[in-house]
Formats: structure tokens, sequence, C-alpha cells
């Protein structure tokens, strides 16, 4: 066997030594130069780091992409002629998207540092026959760990002894219970939560004690294999940056080709080589949307500041967009669909049920029966078993100033809730009846039981709670509904418990029975018969109350809801049917598909599967990084939520991850794009409504931007065509393009969302970002502005006004139509003024300032001179505002056929 096997949980301890290739002496460890010899051999116990792309390799990258290419390829040639202004207005705008780019970009990878960081504390290890404490960093393989409470295990551990050791394994697997260990060896194919002879490194140890030989250290852990995971994890771009780049793509292409030929016609017409050259320049740069990543960049931004006050935090950009888009939420249950805290739900007493109002460790709620409220003390059977849960327990319930929390096991805590629910003070119980001794509880017992007196009396009381098939048969009678001893029906006792069982609740049994003094014995003679049943405690881990709603909300929007959970099948099934996850109805919890049988599925298979079962129950890491790409194969949008460790590979690989801010470890933060503050899946549904809307408003600044770019380059590709003069300069062209951008076009950011966003269905993946109908709009606004700019530009060349004067004509005609074509924008296919018209102060601010900017370009001297432009007459102003009226009129007559034939822009709310 492998020193990194994942099977120590099938070794036996005799064979041990063997597996590992090293004696075990379990009086007196491992011999320092024995630990020296292996740690030089194997490495620090600590996880391999992983490094980004160097600062100065992300900053070259942003100069790569196509569009920039070109840029830098006319301000090379701008130079070449003596065109120092235009080169260097040029450079100007390349280095500011570079710098926009290099500041937001990407996902930082510190994943495997934060889990490195998890691993690093002191431990108590046996050397040289002594009990030392060294850092986790330092030990080997074959090392002897004592594990207390409140210690982090410091390396996947094959335990050799274990007195009541619970271990809290969720960052692991998700389970919100502590798990049992034991040292009997487990069957090897064993699931990670099932492997009771492994305490995990990174997990803590909530009870009991133990000791463990080292097995696996570093990358060669548990938790180190899933670092690996991370690391492997494809870094999967969203939806706005495939489309994006492929829009750059095709404009690339496009302007490449269409700039080629205006410079062979340039030179067949017998223009000067660098005229020709400039034109063809003028006309990439009029075409390229140089405005477009800035512009983008800057919507995502204020984006993420309206997600931050809904309790997102967005750790990078493009993420806003891609929650938006979203067509499948691959959701943790603990803490983000459950409150993480157990409560106990139903009693069975005196053959009565009762239900328990209020949720978590607040104590405020209520007990009822029939629907009415009861107080237990007119119910003897009832108290009894409130009082029996208080006293046999060894938890703390407590309030703090976040309110009420417990120390202890979350079973035990949640008993102590429910006592205070009806009525009765923990503390004051067990100052009134102090407990005398107790049998502590043992997995392989599955049972605690505690002695207390009776009064005055020397009597004595055992008090004991446990599984029911273990205690069930040790009781010969039952309290009934009047607090008598009566006989009991065992048969009708396991009915109530499979009807409680079957809900999803953990069932616990409570008894007692009567001790002498002395009777109370480590052979248990005094509870090996002649118990009274008490009743029976049904609990859970509750779902959060606005789950089911945030659930139903995100199917009404088309996106399908899967929990994927360590935890068991039933009980995620019983938490999917409170919540409205999976086809289950009223009776019928809904299908479920455990991670053993995940193990034997293809990839095939299982993304066949995965159409059909929303519930997902005992998976491991693999098999979380499993299904994200099982699902994004079937060309989903994938976002992943989680918080623990478990969760960090699928975090990275899913297009969205949500790592939960408040229970979440640090290696899942790292892993994700988003975190949220507040853990709650009702944030996940704010966030993709929030996500609808930005990409709603990204979908209005496209179909806005690209047709005037479009014209820009018909402007200038015209006048190359008749052999005319250039209507714009490539500056001019820079200008107009960077300066709308801004000031007109990230205004539309705070238009205000549509009302119906979350009640239509997820965008199509596949869907080019330029679909036909705005192909169709680009072409008829692109030719509207053409006409219009070459209208003023010609209108100035009759009345002799000069060539600058006729491009100041023919810039403020393309500015004025943009002006006009923004109202036609906002409002998708519906008529403009269907958008009141101080709805949004920010877009008639930014007008206000395009306008007032534009008017200086064209009538201040020091501008004029930079920008190669004269002064407009009233006359020219006049026919510059006409061109967008027309420009208006002509567009909303499109958009009324669009809706007459229903043809209408596919965006949403449009």
């Amino acid at each position: 066997m492998r020193p990194d096997s994942p099977r120590w949980h099938a070794v036996e301890i005799e064979d041990l030594p063997a597996a590992l290739g090293v004696p075990i002496d379990t009086e007196r460890g491992l011999d320092g130069e024995t630990a020296a010899r292996r740690l030089a051999e194997e490495g620090p116990n600590r996880l391999s780091e992983a490094r980004g792309p160097a600062w100065w390799r992300r900053l070259l990258e942003q100069f790569a992409a196509p569009l920039v290419v070109i840029l830098l390829i006319a301000a090379g040639g701008a130079f070449l002629l003596g065109e120092i202004v235009d080169g260097v207005v040029i450079l100007l705008v390349v280095v500011v998207n570079a710098a926009i780019g290099f500041l937001q970009e990407g996902k930082a990878l510190r994943a495997i540092d934060a889990l490195a960081r998890s691993m690093r504390m002191e431990s108590s290890v046996r050397r040289d026959g002594a009990w030392l404490r060294l850092t986790s960093e330092a030990l080997v393989r074959g090392d002897l760990v004592r594990l207390e409470p409140g210690d982090r295990v410091p390396a996947d551990l094959r335990l050799v002894s274990a007195r009541d050791l619970d271990l809290d394994e969720s960052m692991l697997t998700g389970e919100s219970l502590p798990v049992s260990k034991r040292v009997a060896a487990v069957a090897p194919e064993a699931t990670l939560g099932d492997r009771s002879p492994i305490a995990h490194g990174g997990s803590m140890v909530v009870r009991g004690r133990g000791i463990g030989v080292v097995v696996a250290t570093g990358d060669r852990s548990e938790v180190g294999r899933i670092g690996t995971l991370v690391a492997s994890a494809d870094s999967i771009a969203t939806p706005l940056t495939r489309k994006i780049a492929a829009l750059s793509r095709i404009l690339l292409v496009a302007i490449l080709a269409v700039a080629a030929v205006a410079f062979g016609v340039g030179l067949l017409q017998g223009r000067p080589l660098g005229e020709t050259f400039m034109a063809a320049v003028a006309l990439a740069v009029g075409a390229i949307p140089e405005g477009l990543p800035a512009g983008v960049t800057i919507m995502l931004a204020i984006g993420v500041g309206r997600m931050a006050e809904r309790r997102a935090i967005v750790r990078r950009l493009p993420a806003v967009e891609a929650l938006g888009s979203t067509t499948v939420i691959c959701s943790d249950k603990t803490g983000t669909l459950t409150e993480n805290q157990m409560t106990v739900e139903a009693i069975v007493a005196g053959e009565e049920r009762y239900a328990l109002t209020g949720g978590g460790y607040d104590p405020a709620g209520e007990i009822r029966l029939d629907d009415r409220p009861v107080d237990p003390a007119e119910h003897p059977a009832l108290a009894a078993v409130l009082e029996a849960g208080a006293l046999c327990n060894d938890a703390r319930h407590f309030r703090r100033e976040e309110g009420w929390a417990i120390e202890g096991d979350p079973t035990e805590g949640a008993l102590l809730v429910a006592a205070r629910k009806g009525g009765l003070d923990p503390e004051t119980l067990n100052a009134a009846r102090p407990r005398l001794d107790a049998i502590e509880f043992e997995s392989e017992r599955q049972f605690m039981a505690t002695l207390h007196p009776v009064g005055a009396s020397e009597a004595r009381e055992i008090l004991l709670k446990g599984a029911i098939e273990v205690l069930l048969p040790r009781c010969d009678a039952r309290l009934d509904a009047g607090g008598r001893r009566a006989a009991i029906d065992a048969d009708a006792v396991l009915a109530e418990s499979a009807a409680l069982g079957r809900a999803g609740l953990r069932v616990l049994a409570l008894c007692r029975g009567e001790a002498a003094p002395a009777a109370f014995d480590r052979e248990h003679r005094a509870i090996a018969s002649g118990l009274t049943f008490l009743g029976l405690v049904g609990m859970l881990d509750p779902p959060r109350p606005e789950a089911r709603r945030a659930v139903l909300a995100c199917r009404r929007a088309g996106i399908r809801v899967k929990m994927v959970t360590g935890d068991h099948a039933a009980t995620a099934a019983s938490i999917a049917l409170m919540i409205g996850i999976g086809d289950g109805d009223a009776d019928t919890p809904p299908e479920t598909l455990a991670g053993v049988e995940i193990a034997e599925l293809s990839d095939a298979a299982l993304a066949e599967r995965l159409s059909r079962v929303d519930v997902l129950a005992r998976v491991s890491p693999e098999q979380k990084l499993r299904i994200v790409k099982a699902l994004q194969a079937q060309g989903q949008i994938v976002a992943m939520t989680g918080d623990g460790v478990n969760d960090a590979p699928a975090l990275r690989q899913a297009d969205l991850g949500l790592a939960m801010g408040l229970a979440g470890t640090e290696a899942a933060k790292a892993a994700a794009d988003i975190v949220l503050s507040d853990d709650r899946f009702a944030t996940i549904e704010a966030a993709v409504e929030e996500g609808r809307g930005v990409y709603q408003t990204l979908s209005r600044f496209v179909a806005w931007t690209l047709p005037t770019n479009g014209g820009e380059g018909l402007v200038i590709f015209g006048s190359i065509l008749v052999g005319g003069t250039l209507p714009l300069l490539p500056v001019q062209a820079l200008w107009i393009n960077m300066s709308t951008s801004v000031l007109l076009g990230v205004p539309l950011v705070f238009e205000k969302r549509d009302r119906n966003l979350m009640d239509l269905p997820p965008r199509d993946p596949a869907r080019p970002l330029l679909d036909f109908p705005l192909v169709m709009r680009i072409g008829l606004v692109s030719i509207l502005l053409w006409f219009a700019a070459a209208a003023v530009f010609h209108l100035e060349l009759a009345r002799e006004s000069g060539e600058a004067v006729a491009r100041s004509a023919a810039a403020s005609a393309i500015v004025v139509g943009k002006v006009f074509y923004l109202f036609s924008t906002r409002s998708g296919i519906r008529p403009f003024w269907t958008v009141p018209f101080f709805s949004n102060g920010w877009l008639l601010a930014g007008i206000v300032a395009m306008m007032a900017a534009q008017w200086a370009i064209v009538s201040v001297e020091p501008l004029q001179r930079i920008m190669g432009t004269g002064t407009l007459d009233l006359l020219g102003w006049s026919a510059v505002i006409l061109t967008g009226v027309v420009l208006t009129v002509i567009v909303e007559s499109e958009k009324w056929l669009r809706r007459r034939l229903g043809r209408g822009l596919e965006q949403p709310g449009s």
C-alpha cells in the first residue's frame, strides 16, 4: 500500500506498521532522529502553495486583445507618418483600457494558501517517550498524536484509541452533526463521511479523546488532495467574457477587412500612401468600440455596489453578469438552506405528539398540541421528557450580544432550547437536582445516563437518552398522559419513531429508572431492565424561513436548484421537500442520488441522472467537481455554493462560486467569485435578480454603442469609396467613442430594472451577443448616422465653411445622433416616451455634460487645434439637431413595426 493511500480506514491496527512501512511504538512514539530523517525525506506537513502569473505578465496580457493590437498598430503608423497628436491620443486610450482591465482582472488564486493556513497549528505528539507540543509542520508518518476537545486535527490520523470521540468534519463532508469515531476498520469503499477510524486533518474535536498514528501529511492528506483538485480545476470564463471575446473576434475580422479594402481603394485612386494609411486608420479607429471594455467594467463595478447592498460581496467583476445568466444553482444544505442549528420539531409523550414552534437556538416559541399551545405543567409526560432532556445533558445554552448560542453537542443544545420553550430553566433544574454520577455517551453504547437525587430522600433517579433500539428493550412500562406508569406497546413506539424518521427527523428516546444510592455501577445493572419509557424527541436542522420562497422564485425564473450535501439521503430529501427542491409532492420526498451511486456512474450516465435528480447526498469533493463539470457539459451556467474546504474545487470550477461569509472557511472564500455576507440562500435569489438587471443594462449598452461605432466607420468608408475628403479624423473618432461611452453609456446603468425580470427564463447560454434583431438594429442606425454625418459635412462644404468646420458638423451629428438614439435604447422596443423623462437624473446630467464638451471641442480655440475642428454657427447646429430628430422618428417607426410583428429585440424586459 502506498504511503498516500486513501484507504487507511480499511487497515486493521495490527496491520498498520506493515502498511505504513514504518514501525510503530505506542509507548515511546518516534525518536527524534527518525522523525528528523523522515521530515527531511517527506517534507514538512503543509500544503504546497500555488503562485499565479507575475503582475507584469498579467499587465502585458492586457495589450494582447485583438482590438487593442489594431489600435497599437494604428498608433505606430501615426507616429511614423508624423501624426503625433493622433498617435498620442490612440496610445492614451489603450493605456487607460489596459489599466482598468489590470485592476479588475480575473480570479485571485489564493485557495491553496488558505488551505495551508488552515493546517498550521500545534499538536500533542509522542516523541522519545514524552508528550510534546509541536507545530503541525513538524509531524511525519508514524507520529503518535493525542486528540482532546477543542483540538484541530493536524494531519490524517489512523486512530488506535478513541473514547467518546466525536469530530466536527463539516468543513470536509458538509455534514452538520459531529461524527463518532472508533478504532475498528471499515469497508474499503466507505465514503469520506463514513470512515470512522480516520481523523481527517482540519477537522475539530468536539467531544472525547483519542490517539492516532499519522498516516498522511501535507499534500498527501485528504485536505491536500482537495488542494490538488482546486489547483487542477479549470478557470471557466463567464458568459459575458465568452461573448465579448467572440464579438471581438468578429469585429477584428470585419474591421481589418473593411480597412484593407479602404486602403486598397485609396491606392487605386492614386492617393498618397500616407494619406491613404491615415484614412484606413481613421476608419478602424472609428469602427472599434474602444469604450466598450471601459463601459462594461464601470457598469459591472456599479453593479458590485448594488450587490453589496443586498449582502453579496463580489470578488470578481464579471461574476455579476454570470450570476444573472445562471441556469442551475448547486447549493449546500447546512447553513445555506438550513439554519445550521439543531431544533426539536416534535415530542411524543403520553401517546400524544406535540409540535414545537420556532427555530434554531432562540428559545422563542411554544409547544402545541392539536394546534393549541400547551403548558407542560398540565401534561406530566411531556414535562418528564423536557426535564430528562435538560438534566441528562452536557451542553450549555446561553445568550450573547449577537443572540442565543450553545456550547457543546448541537443535539444536546436542542434539548435545552426545547426545555426553555416549555418554561423550564436548565440552570435552575440542575441546581435543584444536581448530577451525582454519569455514564458518558459512547458510540458503542449509543446512550448517556445520569444519576440525580429525588427530593430530600435518599432515593435516586436515573435519566437516560439515546438510540431507541438500545433503550426500548430495557423498558417494561411507559408514562401515560397523566404521568403514571402503564403498560408499554413496543410496536406502537417503534411505529412512532419510524414516522418521525420518515419526516427527516433525528430521533432520540428518553427513559428513567430508579436506583439505590450504590446501584449506579459501571456494569450498568441498574439500567439493564425495568426502566420507564418517557417519550421520543424528533429534531432536525430546520430550513431557513425564507429559503422556500427564494427556491420557488428561482424555479419560477427557470433556474433549477440542486441540493448537493454531505449529509444523509433521508435528511437531505426531507429538507428538500420542505423548501420545494425536486419533484416530490406533499407526501413523497424527491428522488435522491447518493455518493456511492455517483461513484459507479460514467460521466454520461451522471449527466443523464442529473437531468432528473435535484437532491444529491453523501457527496465527496471529487464528486462535487464531477457534478459541476457534468452540468457544464450540458451547456448549463452553474452557480455553486459552499462553505467548507471540501467545496473549494467545485467553487472554482463552477461558472460562479458562491462562498458563505459567516460559516465559510478561508479556502472556500478564496476560491469563490462572490461571498454571501449572511449565508442565506435568499441572498442568492436577490443577487440573481440584480445580475439579470446588470445584463439587461449591458444589453442596452451594446445595443446603443455598436450601431454608433458602425455609423462612424461607414462615414469614413463611404468618403474613401467616392474619393472625397475624410469627414472624421482618427483623433475625432477616438474622442467620440470614449466620451460618449462614459458620459452617455454609463448612465444607462442607473435605469430601473423591469419588474418582470424574475418571471422570465434564463437566457440561452449558447445564444450569441449579436443576435439577428440586434444586427438589424446595428445596420439601420449605422446607415442613419452615416447619412446624417455625410449630409451636414457636405452642407458645410457647400457653404464654403472649410474642412475643419465640416468635420465639426459631422462629428457633432454623430454625437447628437447618439444622444437621441439613447432615449430609444433605454426603452427597449417600447416607445421612448413610456419611460418617464426625469426617471434617470444621471442620464440627463450625462447628456448635458456631453453636449457641453462637444460644444467646447468645436468652439474653444486650443481644443480646435488639437482636435482639428472649427466653430459651428446657428445654421450648422440647427442642421445637426435636425438629423437627430429624423433618426429618432425612423428608429421609433422601426420599433413600432417590430411590436406589430412580435419580433422585438430579445433582451430581458424589452
